[in-house]
């Protein structure tokens, strides 16, 4: 495809998703229902079709990762039915679990009289348009899908290539049941409110037309989402890494910090939420952390230690047989590192306060936990550490839009800005101004002769709430 057909064709997606998104303003909270309803109808019914070509997907992406083409953290991630079908299943749910969340469309948030009949309301709004482009998880088209019409937002989707016969099939079963849902209302929910493009060509001409595109929402690898933040004018909601952090305090219980860590690292190794590296106070290196290394060798983990890390273990007779090729000197690079694997980078510390610098200087800013029976330090890290989620005696694979009860989630935002941690449904809205008026001026108010003065009274919000609420 040409620059120039391919620039056409994005434009005329980005066109057809504002006229979309204009229109889902006006749609009602019960006609959002019964599509996302009819969504996890048609998905179910199709679940053999999707699940085939999420086969053939795989089986392509094998051969990729055997060419060296693919990562194995990419691959482990495509796959969409899950052992016995619970990943698939967890899929229906994330759909029902989005239809039960109440619209936060039209809700009230702030509500002023300024004067006798003349009252502000802040009311919640969808954002419009959202370009999402991601890589692997094809169940990312599903999530998105639902949380944009929940929320009142078009969706633009771009898959990774890795996964184009799942993605295609599942777009085409939303739009499908976007098109056969039983009508709410009078207005006809827009069928083009969902969609779905193949090509780079048409995400480099998307990037640029910020005329129609509200917010860009990058899900993979540091380069992509580098490559997002860097080429475009779009507010893009997003984290570049995932390298997170969790620390042994002094006061650490054995049973707590094994248990947390090995999930930490162990239970899904690929995702962003997992830890990348275990900070140890130095007075537990030669009992707590003795244990927790010897249930991380137990999984298979490569620990990359620094010396002191190291010298525990070794005088510690784990008694593994694959200790040597396990452990690991640790360089001044894997302090920073997303392994993205059974790998964590060990580092010991002298204070709290050192862990919490070193979080700072070499995390990402996404989510650190603190393991310890101290109340005193606990509070002290989740203050000072600089994160958007900070955990007290918790793994960090907690940090996730569907454990914390969101429903699903676009992704997991480290900005600082109106989203950040996991972000859901709250983060594909934003807020208007509401004003209603009698035929007043600004220069009406004032002060002289003549001139009003204004009440700014605050108006109940338990009495307005829902006061604009379709």
């Amino acid at each position: 495809m040409s620059s120039s057909s391919s620039s056409s064709s994005a434009e005329s997606v980005a066109r057809a998703a504002r006229e979309a998104a204009n229109l889902m303003q006006t749609i009602s909270s019960s006609q959002k229902s019964a599509v996302l309803k009819r969504i996890r109808q048609v998905l179910e019914e199709r679940k053999s079709q999707i699940i085939e070509a999420n086969k053939q997907d795989q089986e392509a992406a094998q051969e990729e990762v055997a060419a060296g083409r693919l990562s194995s953290s990419l691959f482990k991630r495509l796959d969409i039915e899950g052992a016995g079908g619970q990943k698939f299943a967890a899929l229906l749910q994330g759909v029902d679990d989005v239809d039960k969340i109440a619209d936060p469309i039209g809700q009230v948030t702030l509500a002023r009289k300024l004067d006798e009949e003349l009252a502000m309301y802040r009311v919640v709004c969808p954002v419009g348009v959202c370009l999402v482009i991601f890589e692997a998880r094809p169940e990312v088209v599903v999530n998105i899908a639902c949380l944009a019409i929940k929320s009142g937002n078009a969706a633009i989707l771009k898959g990774g290539k890795e996964a184009s016969r799942t993605n295609q099939i599942l777009a085409t079963a939303i739009q499908h049941a976007i098109a056969t849902a039983p009508m709410q209302g009078e207005t006809a929910f827009p069928e083009r409110a969902v969609q779905l493009v193949a090509t780079r060509d048409e995400i480099s001409s998307l990037l640029e037309m910020d005329k129609y595109v509200d917010l860009v929402v990058p899900r993979g690898s540091n380069a992509l989402v580098r490559y997002i933040q860097n080429n475009t004018r779009i507010p893009v909601l997003g984290h570049a890494d995932g390298i997170c952090s969790t620390y042994l305090d002094a006061d650490a219980d054995t049973r707590k910090a094994v248990h947390v860590v090995v999930d930490a690292k162990t239970s899904y190794p690929a995702a962003c939420n997992s830890t990348e590296t275990l900070l140890v106070h130095a007075s537990v290196v030669g009992s707590v952390f003795v244990e927790v290394a010897r249930a991380l060798l137990g999984k298979g983990v490569r620990m990359h230690v620094d010396d002191r890390a190291r010298a525990a273990i070794d005088g510690a007779n784990l008694g593994h047989n694959d200790v040597a090729n396990l452990v690991v000197s640790a360089t001044d690079a894997d302090f920073g590192h997303e392994y993205t694997d059974l790998d964590v980078a060990v580092k010991v510390v002298d204070s709290l306060d050192d862990a919490i610098n070193h979080i700072n200087a070499h995390g990402s800013k996404h989510t650190d936990a603190i393991i310890t029976e101290n109340r005193k330090s606990a509070d002290w890290f989740m203050r000072r550490v600089d994160a958007a989620g900070v955990y007290w005696n918790a793994s960090t694979r907690f940090a996730d839009g569907f454990r914390y009860g969101f429903g699903a989630e676009i992704g997991v935002s480290t900005n600082k800005t109106h989203a950040r941690g996991p972000a859901g449904l709250e983060s594909l809205t934003i807020y208007k101004y509401y004003m209603f008026g009698n035929g007043q001026a600004s220069t009406d108010y004032g002060v002289g002769d003549g001139k009003r003065s204004f009440l700014h009274e605050d108006i109940p919000l338990d009495s307005v709430r829902d006061k604009f609420v379709l």
